[in-house]
């Protein structure tokens, strides 16, 4: 039985490579991609005291491994526009007459806020930040000879005030969601069929292959928006999280995302001979799905050859579609950007998944 199974093994043109290939990829890629450290922080910076004490400031935030001054801005709108657009992590307030405030000793405060949308970089960023201000501001009272008891900056975090990991991991454990419902179950039952040889008899029909695949995947269409319900409706009773955006925003990002899936899952069954193949083929792909799309471990924090590999994952933009929607309350135009790109993604499966079936073999 040994030498049978082995033989076997040998044989499948895609398991041995399959075997070695995965664990290669995981001890290689996947240490270097899971990385919680925060490497390159923005930084939005408000200064209304434009004098020679807060540009020091910024300075020597600028000059910092971590921390990267983004853009000097003339308002606080301006700075909050960047921070809902993803572009800065950060943004630093100093109020007017900082300066003189400091001298005559009223102890003048530097608010820092954070972007809670990203609880681990926001949180680490604002920490590094707060640390540069008071280390510049600690040695411009030494060398002043000046005391005070309290810091000279305040925190505020933004969108997730509390700061909870859970409230950043709900919005982005929907795809996991879509993933298996749509991706694992459709591949599995094609396959399935295949083996049973019940596929077969479809194929002698004149049913034309386009209706064959809609067929096999506005089952699990319908399937997937209801868990997508059901996942909306315990984060909210269970966790006290509802949407801050539209929710019908959330169905339609999570229409495309089921059609990039199920588009997925039907073109790896149709390259898959067996079950266990196509499960091989899946569990792979949701592994790298899983881990370098930004579901655990922030897109920023990776190496910038990940970050390529990043830029063509569909999960990715649905990820950051659905915190946007739920933490920040953006809407459709907002996230335009991402919508495009999911629903490029959703044409081009689906339309591979309908050119590699083939009623003949």
């Amino acid at each position: 039985m040994l030498k049978k199974e082995f033989l076997l093994m040998k044989r499948n043109a895609l398991v041995p490579r399959v075997m070695v290939m995965l664990p290669i990829m995981v001890m290689l890629v996947i240490p270097l991609v899971t990385n919680l450290d925060i490497k390159h922080a923005s930084v939005a910076v408000v200064d209304f005291d434009r004098s020679i004490l807060s540009r020091r400031i910024s300075s020597d935030m600028n000059g910092t491994d971590i921390l990267h001054v983004v853009r000097y801005c003339e308002t606080y709108d301006d700075a909050l526009s960047l921070m809902e657009e993803g572009e800065a992590d950060v943004i630093m307030t100093v109020p007017a007459y900082f300066s003189r405030d400091l001298e005559t000793g009223k102890n003048p405060k530097v608010q820092i806020q954070a972007n809670g949308v990203n609880a681990a970089i926001g949180m680490m960023a604002a920490q590094y930040t707060a640390q540069s201000v008071e280390m510049t501001l600690q040695t411009e009272m030494n060398a002043r000879g000046m005391k005070t008891d309290e810091p000279p900056v305040t925190i505020k975090d933004c969108y997730n005030p509390t700061m909870n990991f859970r409230n950043y991991m709900i919005p982005g454990l929907m795809v996991m969601l879509i993933l298996i419902i749509c991706g694992f179950l459709p591949t599995l039952n094609i396959v399935e069929e295949k083996e049973t040889g019940t596929i077969e008899a479809m194929n002698v029909t004149p049913v034309g292959k386009f209706t064959f695949i809609l067929s096999k995947l506005i089952p699990y269409w319908f399937a997937g928006m209801i868990v997508i319900t059901v996942g909306m409706i315990i984060g909210r009773l269970v966790y006290g999280l509802a949407p801050a955006g539209s929710v019908w925003a959330i169905y339609f990002a999570s229409i495309l995302f089921t059609l990039v899936m199920s588009g997925l899952g039907i073109t790896i069954a149709n390259r898959s001979a067996t079950m266990l193949q196509s499960i091989f083929i899946m569990f792979a792909i949701v592994m790298v799905f899983q881990l370098m799309s930004g579901l655990f471990t922030p897109v920023s924090s990776m190496p910038d050859w990940a970050k390529y590999i990043a830029a063509v994952l569909p999960p990715r933009y649905y990820i950051e579609i659905m915190r946007a929607i739920y933490l920040k309350g953006a809407g459709v135009a907002m996230l335009m950007p991402q919508f495009a790109v999911l629903g490029a993604f959703a044409v081009l499966f689906c339309a591979v998944a309908a050119l590699t079936y083939r009623k003949r073999s």
